[in-house]
């Protein structure tokens, strides 16, 4: 097992490194630092604009390559350099990787946890109520687009506070702004923040695992190794939590890794209408900006835990496949 992890983790190191060099000369090749300070009134001269951009590693005068060494050496010890107004980009990032990640890992650990339990009930009763219910509502939830689904959930919101007449979930914010109270109190009103937001990303996540349950359920529902179990003894709820659920886990282990990436784009819609300032929201002020260190800095964050997420998937995988752990 230590040898197969091993290998997974040298193979998404390189792809890491390579996707974050891509994304960096795609930045600097495409963005245009210089516009930001052209036209200005009075207008700046041009050598002074040379200076501002060297001093930043912005000159699209310098070779990409040779801004690219600078901005690799930098990321090796930790900096990411600045952005096109100076200030530290390491410092802005900080805050909003916790907001975004603390968004995107509740969503994805409910939208998992309860699509996969679904799908598995759903293929148990198969043809069932539960099971065209599920169905139903899976396929509907995942022809609304995020953005859609986002604002039915506000106006959901804006109607339960009214009927319930007190406030239960906001519809924007990471907090309520001046709120003063104990610990306790903080955490619930950051709560009933969070409740909008992650059922925004967590809803299309139990619908995708439902359904991708379910197949990989009744795949091996009626299996040998089912019927062997039951004929030796063993309960059908036994057998089925302890073999079908088990072996029909490890493809939706396998998918974890892809839904995270997935997950981070549909974060950046969701923190825009929720007025959660993440990385999401950084991403597009970065590229309309023309912020290049920013935008690159944001593309290694994400691709570094897509690398972490694809080790947890294939940890999960190797928990669940004991032919994992011999290779």
């Amino acid at each position: 097992m230590a040898g197969f992890l091993i290998r997974r983790l040298v193979n998404y190191l390189v792809l890491t490194v390579v996707a974050t060099s891509l994304a960096y000369m795609l930045a600097a090749s495409a963005l245009d630092p210089r516009a930001n300070y052209q036209g200005r009134n009075p207008p700046l001269p041009p050598a002074v604009i040379d200076a501002r951009l060297d001093e930043l590693n912005l000159n699209n005068k310098t070779p990409l390559m040779e801004r690219y060494v600078t901005w690799a050496s930098g990321v090796i010890h930790g900096d990411f350099g600045k952005t096109w107004q100076g200030e530290s980009v390491n410092e802005d990032l900080k805050r909003r990787a916790g907001v975004t990640f603390r968004l995107i890992i509740i969503g994805l650990f409910f939208g998992s946890f309860l699509g996969v339990a679904v799908g598995a009930y759903a293929a148990v009763k198969q043809y069932g109520w539960f099971d065209r219910l599920s169905t139903m509502g899976s396929f509907f939830i995942l022809s609304i687009p995020v953005f859609v689904l986002a604002n039915v959930l506000i106006l959901l919101g804006v109607w339960f506070n009214g009927v319930v007449g007190t406030q239960i979930v906001y519809v924007s914010g990471e907090y309520s702004a001046g709120f003063e109270g104990g610990f306790f109190a903080s955490l619930l009103d950051r709560i009933q923040h969070l409740i909008l937001p992650t059922l925004s990303l967590a809803l299309p996540l139990i619908a995708v695992f439902s359904r991708y349950q379910r197949n990989m359920m009744l795949d091996v529902l009626g299996a040998d190794f089912i019927r062997t179990a039951v004929a030796k003894g063993m309960t059908r709820r036994a057998a089925l939590t302890k073999h079908a659920l088990r072996t029909a886990l490890i493809p939706a282990a396998t998918y974890f890794a892809f839904t995270f990436g997935s997950l981070l784009v549909g974060a950046t819609i969701t923190e825009k209408i929720f007025g959660w300032h993440g990385l999401g929201e950084q991403l597009i002020n970065s590229i309309n900006t023309n912020d290049v260190n920013t935008v690159a800095a944001i593309a290694f964050l994400t691709a570094l835990s897509v690398l972490f997420a694809s080790l947890l998937s294939d940890l999960l995988t190797a928990a669940l496949d004991p032919r994992v752990r011999v290779s």
